[in-house]
């Protein structure tokens, strides 16, 4: 076995769809423009400082018609491995491959951060919260409340915009501010 494959990772997994949705519909109530959107190699960085390890990017995303070649190719470029799925209809095929994956990374020695609000993936990201570093991404007020129960567990928590950085501009949120953050000259 080679030294690198002994070396410990961080495994990000992108729910691209829920963060879409989540930016679009809960945030700006409208398509985001392409500047409104997060800068993924933020992300990726962000990643890797946090745990100071390398990190292996999963995007998982919806092509049900068609591939997105252009942003598929982006996603490559900075470092992400695209995972375009598709399958009926009714299937949440972003999510079933989300759920499969924590659930083949359990028998790995590997931490895992989890960019998405969707409680889905509840009971997978429990089962790996296990003494690993496993962190969530996601706008605060938008992620699933039942996360919080894994807190005790050492799951942590990043804000997309706040934590991680991954905007250019300020995004319209309304959210409960520690405190220690409230600047008065961003309401004045």
């Amino acid at each position: 076995m080679t030294e690198q494959a002994e070396e410990r990772r961080t495994y990000l997994l992108i729910d691209g769809e829920n963060l879409d949705a989540t930016l679009g519909v809960g945030i700006l109530e409208r398509r985001p423009r392409p500047e409104e959107r997060p800068r993924w190699e933020r992300v990726l960085q962000f990643a890797r400082a946090q745990w100071d390890q390398p990190v292996q990017g999963l995007f998982f995303l919806a092509a049900r018609h068609e591939l997105p070649m252009a942003f598929v190719q982006a996603l490559i470029s900075i470092g992400f491995r695209p995972i375009p799925l598709t399958g009926r209809p009714d299937e949440k095929v972003v999510d079933i491959a989300i759920s499969r994956t924590l659930r083949a990374l359990a028998d790995r020695p590997a931490d895992i951060m989890l960019a998405s609000h969707d409680g889905d993936f509840l009971e997978d990201l429990a089962s790996v919260t296990d003494g690993r570093r496993t962190g969530v991404i996601a706008f605060q007020e938008f992620r699933s409340q039942g996360y919080r129960e894994l807190v005790e567990r050492g799951l942590e928590f990043f804000d997309l915009e706040y934590d991680v950085q991954a905007f250019d501009t300020r995004l319209p949120r309304v959210r409960i501010i520690p405190i220690e953050e409230f600047d008065p000259l961003e309401f004045i």
